[in-house]
Parts: structure tokens; C-alpha cells; sequence
């Protein structure tokens, strides 16, 4: 079966980075990238290439131009160029049921309107069943000094179902050829140490990197040609997320699914690093 990145495009500039990013991402996994863009109204095709007037020009102008790009980059990248009509949303979410990643591009950081599509992207995001990556502007084509090596980063809750995030953040440091630091973080213990229990809080961090250990123990024999970094750390899990993104190719996040359609949401660690990672966030749904 064929395994799909799939890239929604919206003719800015965020949306070609995304398509950038999202290209090298389906070469180093040698899945087959998509390349799509929902207008709802988009006319039935009348088997020839329209001219500037005519209603489908500016749509199939900015598949195609995002098709050339990504082949000076990858040229054998198997690519399929994908019109939709239809809202965004729902175009995007059937498309996503059918990809092993969905990837839009973000304006920066800033408010919650700031992204690609506006509230296309978060209620994408939020309703998700499969990994979507967002690709703030520049971040497309990142290239790294020879001496300089990247890293992925997996934001870990423990006492939660880790496998989904372990497979997904593994398998993306194995396609790069580059470490994966595990990040748990558990609150600043600030209030113990006020209160005189420094050695409680000392206690806490052993155990919850002896935790960390355990959970990641048997994926590091699954993944023995990755090296593993596990990290504790004393602060809020937003606040440790951004920080531990820094220099970062990738940052993923999870993201607890929801039944009711009512009750989607991001929650916290996913917005903060939506809005504040310096790189590329993967947020990945699981029970």
C-alpha cells in the first residue's frame, strides 16, 4: 500500500516551505508526497491548460509551482498533485484518513489566528486521528553546518500510552540519521524547595528519570541505531517543550485523542509549542 505525506497548500509563501519540509520528510521515509489545495470553487476540468482568466488557473498555479520546487530539491520523489473541491476542513481531514502525516505551514509565532488557514489548521489539529505537522516560514529548507548535528525532541508524559510518540519521533530520528532526546518534565518543584524539602524534590527527579529509563528501555533495543538522550526536567512541560526545541529539526508533542467531537482541543503543550517552538512541530494523537 502506498504511504503518503500529505502537504495542504494555500499559494503563500509558509505553505511552500511546508511543502519543502514536507518533500524531504516522504524522501527520507520513501513514502510519496501530495501535493493539495481545496477551493471550493474550484470548476470541473476542461482538459486543457486554462489561460489567466479562466476559473482553475490561480488553484493549478499553486500546485504547480509547488511541484516544481520540491522536484529542483528531490527529483525522484514520487509526487501526485491533488485539486479539491470543497472547504479546506473537511478536504484536509479526508485526505489526512488516507496519509501517514498531514503538513501546513504557520505565518510564526504570535496569536492563534497567525496560522496557515487561521482556524482551518488548529481545527485540523484538533480532531486529528494522525500525526499533523506544522512548518513555521523559513523553516522549510533548514540546512545545517557540517559539524553542527540535529536532533529530534519527543515531549514524554509518563503514566500515558507513550508507544505511538516513541514509534512515530524513533522512526523520523532513524530517517534523519540523528539522535532523539526524550523530554519529561514535571512541574518547577519551587513550592518544595520554599517549603524546606529540597531532598523530597531531589527523590522526585530520581524517580521520575528511573521511570523515563524504563519506559524507553525496550525502544531503545527496537531502535538500536539511534542514539537515545532521556531528560528530566524541574519545570512547567509547555515551558520545557520550547526550551528543549532549541536547535531542534523537530519537535514532537502528543496530543490525547477525544471521542466527542465537541471536546476537541490541543491542550497546553501543544499550543505553547505551536506558537513558540523554533522548529518544525509534529503533534501526534493518541488513546
Amino acid at each position: 500500500m502506498e504511504r503518503i505525506v500529505t502537504v495542504g497548500l494555500d499559494g503563500s509563501s509558509e505553505s511552500l516551505d511546508a511543502a519543502r519540509w514536507a518533500a524531504d520528510e516522504a524522501a527520507r521515509r520513501r513514502y510519496t508526497l501530495r501535493l493539495m489545495h481545496a477551493w471550493v470553487l474550484l470548476a470541473e476540468d476542461e482538459n486543457h491548460a486554462p489561460s489567466k482568466n479562466e476559473q482553475n488557473y490561480w488553484a493549478e498555479r499553486i500546485v504547480h509551482d509547488a511541484h516544481a520546487e520540491v522536484r529542483r530539491r528531490n527529483p525522484d520523489l514520487p509526487v501526485i498533485e491533488e485539486l479539491v473541491a470543497g472547504q479546506a476542513v473537511p478536504s484536509l481531514m479526508r485526505a489526512l484518513s488516507g496519509s501517514e502525516m498531514l503538513v501546513l505551514g504557520s505565518r510564526g509565532m504570535g496569536t492563534i489566528e497567525s496560522f496557515l488557514l487561521g482556524d482551518t489548521s488548529l481545527g485540523i489539529v484538533a480532531r486529528a486521528n494522525r500525526p499533523v505537522a506544522l512548518v513555521r516560514r523559513g523553516l522549510g529548507m533548514v540546512e545545517r553546518p557540517g559539524s553542527e548535528p540535529g536532533r529530534v525532541v519527543v515531549g514524554l508524559e509518563l503514566g500515558h500510552s507513550t508507544d505511538t510518540l516513541l514509534d512515530f519521533a524513533l522512526s523520523d530520528a532513524a530517517a534523519r540519521g540523528v539522535p532523539l532526546e526524550v523530554v519529561n518534565a514535571y512541574g518547577h518543584g519551587i513550592h518544595r524547595h520554599r517549603n524546606g524539602n529540597g531532598n523530597a524534590a531531589r527523590r522526585l527527579g530520581k524517580d521520575m528519570q528511573k521511570r523515563l529509563d524504563d519506559a524507553i528501555e525496550p525502544w531503545r533495543e527496537k531502535f538500536s541505531g539511534v542514539d537515545v538522550i532521556d531528560t528530566v526536567r524541574h519545570e512547567s512541560p509547555a515551558k520545557a517543550m520550547v526550551h528543549a526545541a532549541q536547535g531542534a529539526d523537530l519537535l514532537v508533542v502528543g496530543r490525547r485523542l477525544h471521542r466527542a467531537p465537541m471536546a476537541a482541543r490541543i491542550g497546553n503543550v501543544a499550543h505553547a509549542a505551536l506558537h513558540h517552538a523554533p522548529c518544525p512541530v509534529a503533534i501526534v494523537p493518541y488513546d
